[in-house]
């Protein structure tokens, strides 16, 4: 099969999981392009294409904005379709952030073939520690690898939504039309910016310019993070979210955690989705 991924990753989560999704693809025997979701690039061309995955972050129990207005533009089509989500913790809340995305696909003819998540380190809320990090890139290696075999059969499941998930992911959805606002209120510790101008280059929606050397934040931000996370300086401030801000790659390799080790923020969760993991 011929497979295009859609993805779009503001810390780089997202797109590191797609980037292995599809080498284990290629391992299989498949071929693979990759097209980044962001302001202003043009929609991909599907011919020759046999199979869809879109991949986004969860923002708040849904997919971001920006996935939802590229969707509704994307062309109609009658392809199977994956959606391969990256979320901060393994709770069945994340399944709504799948409703809209299938929702938009499936009305503009496109086959729904599964779901896939994997759960990646907090890019907001607190940092991790390495060691959790670690852990969790091992059994997203795990899933990834379980995943390719499955869309290699074309098989797959879909993830249901109760009303509970449904009414939190509603209640949450705040997000699209707060973040543009409060995106505006961030700014830069003028004594610790460096002028490097990475958070500009860096921001999916161009939401960010540099004006006399230093970041100025417009009205299109979509929460994704991106600035603050990759700041070299630690020098981005995101306004009322500011006490969770997080700065900084996380480790890929090294000594994982123990379940001794793993945090107490929704320990049995974590526990629990790491030893499902692992038997895979």
């Amino acid at each position: 099969m011929n497979v295009l991924f859609c993805v779009f990753s503001g810390t780089g989560n997202t797109r590191k999981v797609a980037a292995r999704f599809a080498e284990e693809l290629r391992a299989l025997g498949h071929t693979t392009s990759s097209y980044e979701i962001k302001k202003g690039a043009p929609m991909p061309e599907l011919e020759g294409f046999d199979l869809l995955i879109f991949g986004y972050p969860v923002h708040a129990f849904n997919a971001p904005e920006i996935v939802t207005k590229f969707l509704k533009k994307f062309p109609k089509g009658s392809l199977p379709f994956y959606l391969l989500r990256s979320e901060g913790e393994p709770s069945k809340l994340n399944d709504a952030a799948g409703l809209a995305p299938k929702r938009i696909l499936q009305k503009k003819g496109y086959s729904l073939a599964g779901e896939f998540t994997v759960v990646m380190p907090y890019n907001i809320l607190f940092r991790h520690s390495d060691k959790m990090a670690v852990r969790m890139w091992q059994a997203a290696e795990k899933r990834i690898e379980h995943g390719a075999r499955l869309v290699d059969a074309l098989g797959g499941e879909t993830k249901k939504v109760n009303l509970i998930r449904r009414a939190a992911a509603f209640c949450l959805r705040i997000e699209h039309p707060a973040m543009p606002v409060l995106g505006k209120t961030f700014h830069v510790n003028a004594k610790q910016c460096v002028g490097c101008g990475k958070c500009a280059a860096g921001c999916p929606t161009g939401n960010i310019r540099m004006e006399e050397g230093r970041p100025k934040f417009g009205g299109h931000c979509v929460g994704c993070m991106g600035c603050a996370f990759w700041c070299p300086a630690d020098a981005v401030r995101i306004s009322l979210l500011n006490p969770w801000r997080v700065n900084g790659p996380y480790p890929a390799e090294g000594d994982p955690a123990s379940d001794e080790e793993i945090c107490r923020y929704l320990r049995k969760m974590y526990t629990n989705y790491f030893h499902e993991s692992e038997k895979l």
